[in-house]
């Protein structure tokens, strides 16, 4: 078996049963492309079912020397652990030469988080005169009150809002669907942008149930998404470093931080794991202090 029947089958592995976006599965090919960037500097000819374990673990040390992160490490071994599982699955391989490659330890970073004085100002930051930027108040009050990803956000759905009963349908990571509140200050954003701006434009072919639509009539890129906290970061002075994923991380700090319960923010995020969602459990330092001398009997 050659590379490319490999990765061939690979991919409709990881469309059909493993159910994952095109994203996803393109991520997952470019690790196996990695294997293959390899035998050629090295001037190696193997095909993947030759593939040993000293290989692998000479293609870590490789990536390694060339400067790679220990997070894309990480993610280019579980890559490649899935590719060779499904060799094994397809009685392909009788043992997985991956098997005994271990990953990279990784620091958990925490990440930048607004305070909620930080987000309403940008958010009052939004000159409402420009029709743009109607739209723009609506999507950045969906963004930060349902934590969305910015692709989650961009590919919003009419037929997926429930202004009725406050509830968003979000198809996350992996295709996988879940239905996340939606405050009743977003809703009504949203309806002021549908009723004075969106009910105007001219919409193009294809993207009549997406909410948010640019001036040509068209769903928005990320692109966009990311110029627009930019620059309103720069307008109010802001020197965190942002983008529309920090909406998200505040979004879940400040639930936490409320009082909020774990589960509850993982179901909301769309988190498969539980440990995922945890990073959010950081609390600021002041709060901490006030805990101490407010429950600790030697404060």
């Amino acid at each position: 078996m050659d590379w490319l029947t490999a990765k061939k089958g690979f991919k409709s592995y990881l469309k059909l049963e493993r159910s994952l976006s095109a994203n996803s599965i393109e991520a997952y090919i470019r690790d196996i492309d990695k294997i293959c960037q390899y035998l050629a500097a090295k001037d190696v000819e193997k095909g993947p079912l030759a593939i040993q374990s000293q290989d692998l673990k000479n293609l870590i040390e490789w990536v390694n020397e060339l400067g790679m992160l220990a997070t894309s490490q990480a993610r280019l071994i579980s890559g490649i652990k899935a590719f060779y599982k499904y060799l094994v699955l397809e009685d392909l391989l009788k043992s997985d030469p991956s098997a005994l490659i271990e990953a990279p330890k990784t620091r958990r970073k925490l990440p930048d988080v607004l305070t909620i004085y930080e987000v309403e100002a940008l958010i009052d930051a939004l000159d409402l005169s420009k029709v743009e930027n109607v739209r723009n108040k609506a999507m950045l009050e969906v963004l930060y009150g349902s934590g969305l990803r910015v692709s989650e956000l961009i590919n919003l759905k009419l037929s997926n809002y429930y202004p009725d009963v406050e509830f968003l349908k979000i198809t996350g990571k992996g295709n996988k669907e879940r239905l996340v509140p939606v405050g009743s200050s977003a809703i009504k954003y949203v309806e002021i942008y549908r009723n004075t701006v969106r009910n105007h434009i001219d919409i193009k072919k294809g993207n009549e149930d997406f909410i948010f639509l640019n001036r040509r009539g068209t769903k928005l890129s990320r692109v966009m998404v990311f110029m627009l906290i930019k620059d309103l970061a720069d307008k109010i002075g802001l020197k965190k470093s942002i983008s529309p994923h920090t909406f998200r991380h505040s979004f879940a700090t400040h639930l936490i931080e409320g009082g909020a319960d774990l589960r509850a923010v993982q179901e909301m995020l769309g988190h498969e794991s539980i440990t995922t969602t945890e990073i959010y459990t950081h609390l600021d330092r002041d709060f901490l202090k006030q805990t101490i001398q407010q429950f600790h009997p030697r404060s």
